[in-house]
């Protein structure tokens, strides 16, 4: 896998960061544990990359009330493995997920956050019908 490859994880449960560690162990990944207090941050800065700086300010609204991971440097074959390690690992699966692309590395999480949560809750209410 690519060194550069990283997993941010935003409002993982303790137990299951570990599961998730393991696998990027196994994977040569790196798992990045994101606090609250930095979800106004950009996301090319939470995952390290050149020419993003940090942002002046702190996110202080309440914790994501769901898990959110986001794949920085993997391409869609690295996030197959990944998510089938976690599968074989009985990992429960997280909802929202997200690639990082040109597109939305210059969104804070927080936006990237209500975005993925906007299109998961219209996809399951489209799945329901």
């Amino acid at each position: 896998m690519a060194s550069n490859a990283k997993i941010l994880l935003f409002h993982v449960k303790p137990e299951k960061t570990k599961q998730i560690e393991s696998v990027c162990r196994s994977l040569k990944l790196q798992p990045v544990k994101i606090k609250s207090s930095s979800y106004k941050q950009k996301l090319g800065y939470l995952a390290g990359i050149k020419g993003f700086n940090r942002e002046n300010t702190v996110y202080q609204g309440p914790d994501f009330p769901s898990e959110m991971l986001v794949f920085s440097g993997m391409d869609s074959n690295m996030v197959d493995t990944f998510l089938a390690k976690c599968r074989e690992s009985f990992i429960p699966p997280i909802n929202l997920k997200a690639v990082l692309t040109p597109h939305n590395v210059s969104w804070s999480a927080e936006i990237l956050y209500k975005e993925l949560l906007k299109e998961h809750l219209r996809f399951s209410q489209n799945n329901n019908k």
